[in-house]
């Protein structure tokens, strides 16, 4: 029992799992409200909105800069990590979602008039976020944060 009170002792933790926790969930309510039908992916995979990982870097940056101080190294290290998942989910993984999307269509639409070639596993289309997922992540962690904050 000891370790369950250590681990929900700490706030920064707690911050940024309730930050990625919430965000899952929004993401899976939304894909099935515009979808129709439950994906289970949504619950746990990658892209979509609200982004996960924006959510959680910046619930972490949030929670470290409340608890120690913006001018601790726990802040800085936070905020360094916090641009670089943010600015890699709106570039290189969102790019990797669109290449996907092609090699679908060029594999299963046969534009190419490929014989023979065939995709062995369905590829990934979300991966990456657009700017405005990412900042209805950032938005959702650090509010998220805020109102955790208030319980410590």
């Amino acid at each position: 029992m000891e370790i369950w009170n250590e681990i929900l002792g700490n706030q920064v933790l707690v911050c940024s799992v309730a930050g990625w926790t919430v965000a899952q969930v929004l993401k899976t309510i939304i894909d099935v409200v515009l979808n129709r039908s439950f994906n289970p992916e949504r619950l746990f995979g990658s892209g979509g909105m609200p982004s996960s990982h924006s959510a959680t870097v910046c619930a972490l940056t949030t929670a470290s800069g409340l608890k120690y101080g913006v001018g601790s190294f726990e802040f800085a290290i936070s905020f360094v990590v916090a641009m670089v998942v943010m600015y890699d989910a709106m570039g290189v993984r969102r790019e990797t979602g669109k290449q996907a999307q092609l090699l679908k269509s060029v594999f299963f639409e046969n534009i190419l008039n490929l014989d023979g070639v065939l995709l062995q596993e369905k590829l990934k289309e979300y991966v990456g976020h657009t700017p405005l997922q990412v900042a209805a992540g950032a938005v959702l962690g650090i509010g998220m944060t805020l109102v955790i904050s208030s319980f410590y």
